[in-house]
């Protein structure tokens, strides 16, 4: 037996060795990360929910610590500011979410993703939208005034003036096609809206019920995000490799070429009059403080290794910015959400009536072969 000195030591040259166990790297994992400072920084918000891709996020524009978060497995919403989270209508949202939002006065809440569209009353229930097809999964949902929204889906731009619980086509609304980005450009009376459909920007001076195409100054085909200047200093926008501002009304690029070519973009966000840039892409989160000319991937506690899909900024705080990861490919998610649409949509009352029929077959069969055992046995 040991004496109990030498066990003493043992034990003490353990603990002096010993390292605090991390439950959870941020770093390894997708998710979401917040920044306070024009997207220098980053820390993370989910740190314990150990989520695979973080699709979207919403902040109430009455309360900044009410936050929406839609990920690649279940819809989310914490009312502290990311400290802790609840899992939002487990038994009826499944599968990735794409697109979270809150109504002008906080109270109505919108999630589209695979399983279909869903509307929410303050603490109520969330329930199932009858929307015409085309409109889910969307890749982004915004209020334009009391009781109105704006969505952008697989089958374009929709607009709803009942608080989402009915949804028209938009009047002169772009062609069938994807419509992948959707932004508020000023909410005052009738609402300036863009969005980017098909790779070609659209825009709405009439809270989304007309649209039109921006036709001069931008890469046709080849825009992949739009944003509004925070300080109201006109429209960013990401295309052909490179940034776009309007200079009084017309666009005109800025800056230098990203490189290397053929960079992603999924989000920008813009601050300092135009001198620091920040853009989600498919290699990670690149800034630049110059305006464009050069540019450098961030850091420190992001997930390096993966792409960001999202970039959100704070519309209580315009230096605070939300950011999201994958640890896969975000075209993939959202094949895969539009694929489980695709899939809901083909069930039909024949569809329905049909599976029901082979049930019954099933079990009749199953009674039938029960029967006849106990006549064997007995």
């Amino acid at each position: 037996m040991l004496p109990m000195a030498r066990i003493t030591a043992v034990l003490l040259s353990l603990l002096c060795l010993a390292t605090p166990a991390v439950a959870h790297d941020p770093s390894a994992w997708g998710g979401l990360f917040r920044s306070r400072d024009d997207g220098g920084s980053w820390l993370p918000v989910d740190a314990d929910l150990f989520i695979g891709a973080a699709l979207a996020v919403a902040v109430s524009p009455t309360d900044p610590n009410h936050l929406l978060y839609a990920t690649d497995s279940r819809l989310m919403r914490s009312r502290n500011g990311g400290r802790d989270w609840n899992h939002e209508a487990a038994d009826r949202v499944f599968g990735p979410t794409l697109a979270v939002a809150f109504g002008a006065t906080g109270k109505t809440m919108l999630a589209s993703g695979g399983s279909g569209l869903f509307r929410s009353q303050g603490d109520a229930r969330w329930d199932a939208v009858d929307a015409p097809r085309g409109v889910a999964p969307a890749r982004a949902i915004v209020a334009t005034g009391d009781s109105q929204f704006v969505l952008a889906g697989p089958g374009g731009l929709f607009r709803s003036t009942d608080d989402g619980r009915t949804w028209t086509r938009a009047s002169g609304a772009p062609p069938e096609a994807p419509a992948t980005a959707l932004v508020v450009v000023s909410a005052k009376s009738s609402a300036h809206l863009v969005a980017v459909v098909g790779g070609n920007a659209w825009e709405s001076r009439d809270a989304g019920a007309t649209w039109t195409p921006v036709v001069s100054g931008l890469p046709a085909g080849r825009v992949e995000a739009v944003v509004p200047d925070p300080a109201g200093a006109g429209l960013w926008a990401f295309a052909a490799d490179r940034v776009h501002t309007t200079i009084d009304g017309a666009w005109q690029p800025r800056g230098a070429p990203l490189q290397p070519a053929g960079t992603s973009v999924r989000g920008l966000a813009v601050a300092d009059s135009g001198k620091t840039l920040v853009l989600a892409t498919h290699r990670g989160l690149l800034r630049s403080t110059d305006g464009g000319v050069t540019w450098a991937q961030v850091q420190g506690a992001l997930p390096t290794h993966l792409e960001s899909g999202i970039l959100q900024r704070d519309p209580h705080d315009t230096r605070t910015l939300y950011t999201g990861f994958a640890l896969n490919p975000y075209p993939e998610l959202w094949r895969r959400a539009e694929e489980s649409a695709a899939r809901l949509n083909r069930i039909d009352p024949w569809n329905i009536a049909g599976g029901a029929a082979v049930v019954g077959l099933l079990l009749i069969g199953g009674v039938s072969g029960v029967r006849y055992l106990r006549r064997k046995r007995g």
